[in-house]
């Protein structure tokens, strides 16, 4: 860096440059120290000096910064966007870092208007269930809302039972095969068939692996699967599903011998 004595012509100084193009000293010294804009020259008083050129780096980088791009970003690309190829290229992959920002933000907003449904819905303040809620909401788990219907040692069950990955595939497997036993009904097939049966059994060792063999959760699960006023289509199946298995749950507890609700059954 040259040094002059007096500020030669064509120089300015940084309190100059910042009330020219609209910053303060601090951005432009700070701007220096991250190595995006360094003075041209220093005068042997330690003035530090630009010229027009740092000006032109200076409104690159306000530019840059307006349409969102970080200071890293823009001390990597301030070298190569000499070019309308270039400079195009940069607002491609910035218009796409947006987009991706917009996708989040509207995402966000959709969680935080579900929840706010949620919270009026359940007339407690339950911040830990709210933060169930939002969870799901993020893992786009569409059945979210049934969980201000579990109280806290079902939720707390849940959550040491299930990570994302595995709740969403017992979701996926309890939805499949309640389509397959209401698609019985539909048929009118008989509760002690063998094929309801068979569905049953299945529908059965759900249960028991949701609950993990405790049977003491079985009063709160009936609770919890009561869809008299049902709130939607999924609650709509559920409740047509619930009222065909009814019987048959019946039979099957009896070939098996055992009463889930007491006692084994004697044989």
């Amino acid at each position: 860096m040259e040094k002059y004595k007096a500020i030669p012509q064509g120089y300015m100084t940084v309190g100059e440059v910042a009330k020219k193009m609209g910053v303060t000293v601090r951005t432009l010294q700070y701007y220096d120290k991250k190595g995006l804009l360094s003075p041209s020259a220093e005068s042997e008083g330690g003035r530090r000096l630009y010229t027009n050129k740092e000006l032109i780096i200076l409104n690159q980088i306000i530019s840059l910064k307006s349409l969102g791009f970080t200071l890293g970003d823009i001390k990597e690309r301030l070298i190569s966007l000499d070019t309308p190829a270039g400079v195009a290229d940069a607002l491609t992959k910035q218009a796409d870092n947006i987009r991706k920002n917009m996708e989040q933000l509207s995402a966000s907003l959709t969680a935080i208007e579900h929840l706010r449904e949620e919270v009026l819905q359940m007339q407690t303040v339950d911040f830990k269930k709210y933060a169930d809620i939002i969870v799901n909401l993020q893992m786009n788990n569409k059945y979210y809302y049934l969980i201000k219907k579990f109280d806290e040692d079902t939720l707390e069950h849940i959550r040491c039972r299930f990570d994302k990955e595995s709740g969403l595939a017992f979701m996926d497997r309890f939805n499949r095969l309640s389509d397959e036993i209401l698609q019985l009904q539909k048929e009118d097939v008989p509760p002690e068939s063998e094929r309801c049966q068979r569905l049953t059994k299945a529908y059965w060792e759900l249960i028991v692996e949701f609950t993990n063999g405790d049977m003491s959760m079985l009063p709160k699960l009936m609770e919890i699967g009561n869809f008299e006023n049902c709130a939607n289509e999924w609650e709509e199946k559920q409740a047509i599903v619930n009222a065909y298995l009814q019987p048959a749950l019946e039979i099957y507890f009896s070939n098996i011998g055992i009463d889930p609700f007491g006692e084994v059954c004697d044989e």
